[in-house]
């Protein structure tokens, strides 16, 4: 487990590297304190970068920033941390507004790149007012976890419908390794998202649900059974993936256990999508007629990174690379509410180590 003393790396230079699709590399220089959350910001702004600490004061000179960004200067001493943003001879010190504006500024690629490079504009991270105000926090964080676990879905599907197609023989790319390297890795990739999916649902029937049926008592009794149906299908598919990991790739039955493997999967995906919509749409609006206070909402949420301990820690990363850049750093927005600042800090160290 990981200690309450965050590290500070040692290294003097980041490198942002925008996501798939992108035809152009930029070296940046990323200043500021490693458990800092707009540092966290910064490296899901459609980008990634490692973080280092502040050695002095950074200004970027006046003639390469704009008037507002330099206005989002904070005034500071050459002793306090601040996180600054340097691409070439351009950069901004900060807020998240200056910061995210003068990345959207310096890779305006990104915004145009295709749907599954997952690469809006980095300024879209930013909750409206109206958004903040009206909507409960465990809606966000709801929605937002059925996201991320479609993502992932969509991606295991694909991913065992080519191990179907190709019955045995290694990927063309080298970088995947030998056959039963890939199977491994789809083995360790299935429990990560299984594991999400477990607590999920736990988070769900600990939390959530027990909000609306003081509302309305039975009122998430479909939700329940739907968890109880689930259940043994994701179970089934880890066995089978046992069995694919032992049987020899050139045994009569192979190619059968794989297509039994992408075809279980595939059943999974859709009871799932069916599941999070009929949430999405019926149950989490009715979270308004509830009238959480505020107060309520936020002890809820902390409830929620309670019993979700695996994908607030060593899973964040996993879990956050099903959800575009926008939603992830709304998603830090969420964790950045945790009163407890020390839970806070272990559970951003993941992303910033």
């Amino acid at each position: 487990m990981m200690g309450n003393c965050l590290r500070r790396s040692e290294k003097l230079t980041a490198e942002i590297v925008p996501h798939e699709g992108s035809t152009s590399y930029h070296a940046v220089r990323l200043r500021g304190s490693p458990e800092s959350i707009l540092n966290a910001y910064v490296r899901l702004a459609s980008v990634s970068t490692n973080s280092i600490p502040s050695d002095r004061r950074f200004l970027p000179p006046a003639s390469t920033t704009s008037t507002a960004a330099r206005s989002r200067v904070p005034d500071c001493t050459d002793n306090e941390i601040t996180t600054t943003v340097q691409v070439r001879s351009e950069g901004v010190t900060g807020s998240r507004d200056a910061l995210l504006r003068f990345i959207d500024s310096r890779f305006p690629g990104l915004s145009s790149a295709p749907p599954q490079a997952y690469a809006p504009t980095a300024m879209a991270a930013v909750v409206s007012k109206g958004e903040v105000e009206t909507t409960s926090l465990m809606v966000r964080m709801t929605k937002m976890q059925h996201k991320s676990m479609t993502w992932h879905l969509e991606r295991m599907v694909r991913w065992a419908e080519d191990l179907a197609r190709r019955g045995g023989r290694r990927a063309v790319d080298p970088k995947v390794g030998s056959w039963r390297m890939e199977v491994r890795k789809f083995s360790k990739s299935y429990c990560q998202l299984l594991e999400v999916m477990m607590e999920h649902a736990q988070m769900e029937e600990r939390v959530l649900f027990p909000i609306f049926d003081s509302a309305d008592r039975g009122l998430s009794k479909h939700a329940k059974e739907e968890h109880a149906r689930d259940l043994p299908i994701m179970n089934g598919i880890r066995e089978i993936i046992k069995s694919v990991e032992v049987l020899d790739s050139g045994s009569p039955n192979y190619r059968e256990t794989l297509h039994t493997l992408s075809s279980r999967l595939r059943s999974l995906q859709g009871q799932c999508n069916q599941h999070f919509q009929s949430e999405d749409v019926e149950l989490l609006p009715m979270m308004e007629a509830v009238k959480l206070s505020d107060e309520q909402d936020r002890i809820a949420l902390e409830h929620c990174f309670d019993v979700m301990q695996g994908t607030h820690r060593p899973l964040l990363k996993f879990f956050l690379e099903g959800l575009a850049p926008h939603d992830a750093m709304k998603y830090l927005d969420l964790i950045s509410m945790c009163r407890d600042k020390e839970k806070m800090e272990r559970m951003l160290q993941v992303i910033l180590e």
